[in-house]
């Protein structure tokens, strides 16, 4: 091997990337518990769907765009390294082989389209959802992940500190969320009809995988089995505890009940908020911005029925406002560049850039393509095919074979054949 390779981190790398990629059908449960039975399988492929359309254009082009060099104002990579060109197994990046870093930052890049469908659920035609990914990743995500993670990415130079994707990956996928629910409108129903989650099992289920995932996405973003690992594993974990505490709280003040759901989506908000921060705060300033998350995320869901638009599934409550919130609260706690450790407002300001740049530049460009294919292909299922249920429609599957009482009647006994 070459010099400088080391098994062990290569090894924790290649776990971490295998538990990120648990997360997508993760995140498949997750939604798709909170969705209606006659849209739950199409909620389920929605998510599960990226894993194919992005590993291929990953790395076709994909890893080229966002890591290789820049082609000019740390914008984009070139394609020098498209189609994995140049690259084998003794290549290195840092004590790993390039390839163990390839493959972990594809599921990255895998779980943050699924991460959008949520809000859309029950009204996308699933063609046009696949060519949105595929047209999302190439224009929105592989730039910003350049932005911000590669070294000569201009968000990158600014100093903005994002460990693990508060700004590429849930800044970026809650308002691209944003951007595609304007387009696609309200649901039949909205505001006039109960659309209650159908399987809340299901969602804890899926809200536990992800919890799960999320050592591999927060840990194994430190690429080395070390002491940054450690801490960024543990800020996980007690932050994740503090925002389901938080969420739970608003819940009992404003409903007068704790709610299944409101743990488990209190968990994901902890998640996504200490995401950036993981590597860069305290243990108690981990704690404080769980809590805070879990609160403020909490009451952002609730400003939906204000405002008047149906994020199906508060993927905007949750991943946007949870992602803004953890980038934002390194500047107060990071332990090194932190107001509480006396450095002063520069990184808050740094940090407010970066969040506000992907953003803005996520919101516009995925509202223009949902528009441009909802002008070209459609975007929206038709109306009786939403109302009947997009499962049988666009599938030809139902998600539970119920067998009722009078089938089991006339069923033959065991044996007999017609």
């Amino acid at each position: 091997m070459p010099t400088g390779f080391d098994s062990g981190d290569t090894s924790f790398v290649l776990i971490s990337a295998a538990l990120v990629m648990l997360m997508t059908p993760g995140l498949a449960f997750f939604y798709g518990g909170m969705v209606r039975v006659k849209s739950v399988l199409n909620m389920l492929l929605m998510s599960f769907i990226s894993l194919g359309v992005v590993s291929v254009l990953w790395v076709a082009y994909g890893y080229s765009l966002t890591f290789g060099d820049d082609t000019g104002a740390g914008l984009v990579g070139d394609l020098g390294l498209a189609g994995m060109n140049g690259i084998s197994g003794e290549s290195l990046t840092g004590t790993i082989p390039v390839f163990a870093f390839a493959v972990f930052q594809l599921m990255f890049a895998v779980i943050t389209p699924a991460l959008i469908s949520g809000a859309i659920a029950d009204r996308a035609k699933f063609g046009a959802w696949m060519l949105f990914i595929a047209l999302w990743v190439s224009l929105v995500y592989f730039p910003v992940a350049h932005w911000v993670w590669q070294s000569d990415g201009w968000i990158y130079k600014l100093g903005v500190k994002d460990f693990a994707g508060g700004t590429a990956v849930h800044i970026n996928a809650g308002m691209a969320a944003l951007g595609a629910l304007l387009v696609l409108g309200k649901r039949v129903g909205f505001k006039k009809e109960p659309m209650r989650p159908h399987s809340l099992p299901l969602v804890m289920l899926g809200s536990g995988l992800l919890w799960f995932g999320w050592f591999g996405f927060n840990a194994g973003s430190a690429l080395a089995a070390n002491g940054t690992a450690s801490i960024a594993l543990l800020n996980t974990q007690v932050a994740t505890g503090a925002a389901m505490l938080g969420w739970l709280a608003w819940e009992r003040l404003r409903q007068g009940s704790f709610t299944s759901l409101g743990a488990a989506c209190g968990a994901v908000a902890g998640l996504v908020a200490i995401t950036p921060a993981c590597a860069a705060v305290g243990i108690w300033g981990a704690i404080a911005i769980g809590a805070i998350a879990g609160v403020v995320c909490a009451w952002a869901v609730s400003l939906k029925d204000r405002l008047g638009y149906d994020d199906s599934l508060d993927v905007v409550g949750v991943h946007a406002v949870g992602g803004i919130v953890g980038t934002l609260l390194i500047g107060l706690f990071d332990t090194a560049d932190g107001l509480i450790a006396g450095a002063g407002p520069a990184q808050l300001g740094r940090q407010a850039v970066g969040a506000l740049a992907v953003a803005a530049y996520s919101l516009a460009a995925s509202w223009l393509l949902a528009k441009v294919i909802d002008l070209t292909v459609g975007f929206r299922v038709p109306r009786h095919h939403e109302v009947a249920g997009i499962d049988l429609f666009l599938h030809a599957e139902n998600a539970y074979e119920l067998t009722t009482v009078k089938e089991i009647q006339h069923s033959p006994a065991p044996g007999t054949s017609y």
